[in-house]
Parts: structure tokens; C-alpha cells; sequence
């Protein structure tokens, strides 16, 4: 699938990913938070697709909720009391904080989902494999053997199924059919690891000298001005960030929320790879 930071360095979609997911994490506001959550969700459209940003959602929306409803019944602080459940006291204060982490928590999620789009284990060699190799080892093996494990126990589960000697009678024959599926999964990856360290022995991994990747990325004059606007834009929001979190309280009683010219600089920095994409979409019309 093609993204809107294909045709760029993977510089500029590791700057604009990183930036985004430290702000959003920074971003303990009411309106930021708003803004966080609805840039990832745009984003994930964009990298990621409709199907898959959806499929996220099914289970993090009712994480959120629970966060947000969750908030109120631990800390009962506030001087807004909508209800009583009992002998809890739910106050708007509370709710509103919760309201904040679940959003954040939301948008988290799905910058580091569009970072596993964008940052493949190729484009996170390419990028880092010189400057941190074992850590870029590590997350480039990571984000291959996730999907990897969980499609070979699809497979082993599917076969497994597909026996009939192996058919579940009861529900402890089940339980020791799951456990089955593990133990070949766990062999079955221990034997790839020894056959990965061979190969990587064999090209020469470890011997110090500095390593190449399959295709070699140019850093082109448009890549510095985009991962320049990037972090010229990532910088201003941080500074306008604290700010706007300094001067805002959610407790005993929440500041009142008013139009700032900081909140359009952060959408303007979130819309970055909705420009990108609207930009190579009239570039490919424009051809036609």
C-alpha cells in the first residue's frame, strides 16, 4: 500500500511520527487531546487504510471508555457533581481528566501503529542500523516475528482442527490442543532463530565492518525541507504546549476552555500527511 511518505526519506515519517506521539503523550488538555485523537485517526486513514484504522478501533474505543469511566470512581475530586452511584461521588472534574486519558491513550496507540507502517525493518535499518544497531535489530526483528508468530499459530490451529484424531472431545482436550499449538510454535521459532544466527553469521553480521541495506535511500532537498518544517513546527507546538498545560487545571474546579492561535499551529503541524496525500492525489490527476 502506498502512503503519503513513500516518496520521502524514512527520515521525514520517523520525525513526524516521534514528534506526534511525544506531543500527544505531553498533551494532558482538553482541546490538544481532542486535536491528538483526531490527527492519529486521520493519520492511520491515511498510512494505514480504512479497514485496518477500524479493526484498531474495536478494541481501543472500549479501552478508553473504561479509562474514562474508570477515572471518576478512583480519584472523586472535583467541585462539578453530575451523580451519585452509591456512596461514589462522580464529579465533571474527574470525568473530563479521564475523558483526556483515554484520548491520549487512543492517540498513542495509533501513532505507533502508523509508525509500523511507515518504519518498516527496512526503513528502520536504513535509518538507525549504523547509529543503534542491536536496538534497530531488535525492533525491525520485533515488528516481523509479531505478525509472523500470530499467522503460523493460525496455521498450526488450522491444521490441527483439520485432524480429526485431534478433535477436541471435551474442554480440558481443548485446553491441551491450545497448549499443543504453543509448544510447536515455541520449537518451531527456536529452530528459525538457530537458522537466522547462521545466516547472519554467514553475511558477516558482527564482524564490524559497516553494513549496507537492500536500497539506498537518497536524502534529497526535499526531504530537508520537509523534516525541517517538521521540526520547526514540532518545536513551536512544544513550546506552545506548556504553556497552554501550565495555565490549565482540572482540579478542584477546570479552567474554562477559550480559542487560542496555538490550537491552529498543532492542526497545522497534524495535517501534514493529509497534505502530503492531497498533494500526490492532485499530482497523479493533474497527469491524467
Amino acid at each position: 500500500m502506498h502512503h503519503a511518505f513513500s516518496s520521502y526519506h524514512p527520515a521525514a515519517a520517523f520525525a513526524f511520527i516521534v514528534s506526534a506521539a511525544l506531543l500527544s503523550m505531553a498533551a494532558m488538555h482538553p482541546v490538544y487531546g481532542a486535536l491528538s485523537l483526531a490527527g492519529a485517526f486521520a493519520t492511520s486513514l491515511v498510512l494505514r487504510g480504512v479497514r485496518q484504522t477500524v479493526r484498531s478501533l474495536v478494541w481501543v474505543v472500549p479501552m478508553c471508555a473504561v479509562m474514562a469511566c474508570a477515572n471518576p470512581l478512583f480519584s472523586a475530586s472535583g467541585s462539578t457533581e453530575l451523580f451519585r452511584v452509591a456512596s461514589v461521588t462522580v464529579y465533571g472534574e474527574s470525568l473530563a481528566y479521564g475523558l483526556c486519558s483515554g484520548a491520549m491513550f487512543a492517540s498513542v496507540f495509533l501513532w505507533f501503529a502508523s509508525y509500523a507502517r511507515c518504519m518498516t525493518s527496512e526503513n528502520s535499518l536504513a535509518l538507525l542500523g549504523n547509529v543503534a544497531p542491536t536496538v534497530t535489530l531488535m525492533a525491525s526483528q520485533v515488528l516481523r516475528l509479531v505478525p509472523q508468530f500470530v499467522s503460523r499459530g493460525a496455521s498450526i490451529a488450522a491444521v490441527q482442527d483439520a485432524t480429526s484424531a485431534a478433535a477436541a472431545l471435551t474442554k480440558r482436550d481443548a485446553a491441551h490442543g491450545r497448549f499443543r499449538i504453543v509448544s510447536v510454535l515455541m520449537e518451531w521459532g527456536m529452530e528459525d532463530g538457530i537458522a537466522r544466527t547462521d545466516a547472519m553469521r554467514a553475511r558477516g553480521y558482527g564482524c564490524g565492518a559497516r553494513r549496507t541495506t537492500y536500497r539506498r535511500y537518497r536524502f534529497g532537498r526535499a526531504d530537508a525541507v520537509l523534516v525541517a518544517c517538521i521540526v520547526a513546527l514540532a518545536a513551536l507546538n512544544a513550546g506552545l504546549m506548556a504553556a497552554a498545560c501550565s495555565n490549565h487545571e482540572f482540579y478542584p474546579t477546570m479552567t474554562p476552555l477559550h480559542f487560542w492561535w496555538g490550537y491552529a499551529a498543532y492542526a497545522a503541524f497534524l495535517a501534514i500527511p493529509l497534505v502530503l496525500q492531497a498533494k500526490e492525489w492532485w499530482q497523479w490527476r493533474s497527469l491524467k
